[in-house]
Parts: structure tokens; C-alpha cells; sequence
């Protein structure tokens, strides 16, 4: 596992449509393993990628060094579940925070209220970097990624 990002595969994300999103989007570049994870605002939610619900905790945690970079603090994954049993995976703060958001969302409950993934401590890595791709980038992050994923 990678220490800097949480994750065993260093081209995985992004998810959704890919290359669009190394092409559009700002990215968080992984200082040990070059992972590229979408930093991003959703201009409709003024959200970041990392504030929306996951469907699995694998999936969560593609995005919790985003999280945690973004507030320089380590963030937890909450399991959430609805009114009609079905899981999620959101990456909160602290207790706190998911309290709030437990709050306003009256139908959601988390059962263990505390964060079944998180790191203990947060740290700076030197080689990280934040910025949008070049289309040489681009390109040869698309060519590892299918390597990666043909394995």
C-alpha cells in the first residue's frame, strides 16, 4: 500500500470517464507513487470530489488523500446507511461533522459513529504536486494505466 495515498494500485483512478477527467480536471499527484486522484470542484455542488457518498469503502478510500491534503488533517470513512438498509461511504472530518450531517439527513444513520478507515496522522510529502496535466501526461498516465489494468 502506498504510504502516501492509502492504495495498492497506482493507476486505478481515475474512475469515470478517465481521460476526461486527466485532461479537465486538477489533480492531486501522488509524491510516492505518481497515482493521479481529481482534486476537483463539481462547479453545479461547489464540492469536491471527495465530499460526495462512495458506494464501497475500496472506492472511499481512491479519495481520502484529496480529503485530507484539502484540510491538512487526517479525515475519517464513515459507513452511512439509509432508510432502506443501503450502505454508503462518506469521508467526514471528525464525529462532529458527521453529527451535522447526521442531523440534516434524518433518514441516514451510522451505526458505528466513528470512521471504520483513517490514517493516524497526517503528513506532508515533499514530491506532491497539484495542478493540472500536461497532454504528454496525460497520455502516458492513459498508456500505464491500461499496462496496469491488462495485468
Amino acid at each position: 500500500m502506498c504510504i502516501e495515498c492509502y492504495v495498492n494500485e497506482n493507476r486505478i483512478t481515475p474512475l469515470l470517464n478517465p481521460l476526461e477527467c486527466l485532461k479537465k480536471h486538477t489533480q492531486y499527484i501522488c509524491g510516492t507513487c505518481g497515482r493521479c486522484i481529481c482534486i476537483e470542484h463539481d462547479s453545479k455542488r461547489k464540492l469536491q470530489r471527495w465530499n460526495f457518498p462512495f458506494k464501497s469503502l475500496e472506492i472511499a478510500k481512491l479519495y481520502l488523500r484529496t480529503a485530507d491534503y484539502t484540510v491538512k488533517k487526517c479525515r475519517g470513512i464513515y459507513e452511512i446507511e439509509n432508510s432502506n438498509g443501503r450502505k454508503s461511504y462518506k469521508i467526514f472530518t471528525d464525529d462532529e461533522e458527521l453529527k451535522l450531517f447526521l442531523k440534516k439527513n434524518k433518514d441516514k444513520i451510522c451505526k458505528q459513529m466513528a470512521p471504520i478507515f483513517s490514517e493516524l496522522e497526517y503528513k506532508e510529502y515533499s514530491k506532491t504536486e497539484v495542478r493540472m496535466l500536461t497532454s504528454e501526461e496525460v497520455e502516458k498516465y492513459m498508456k500505464e494505466r491500461k499496462v496496469s489494468c491488462d495485468k
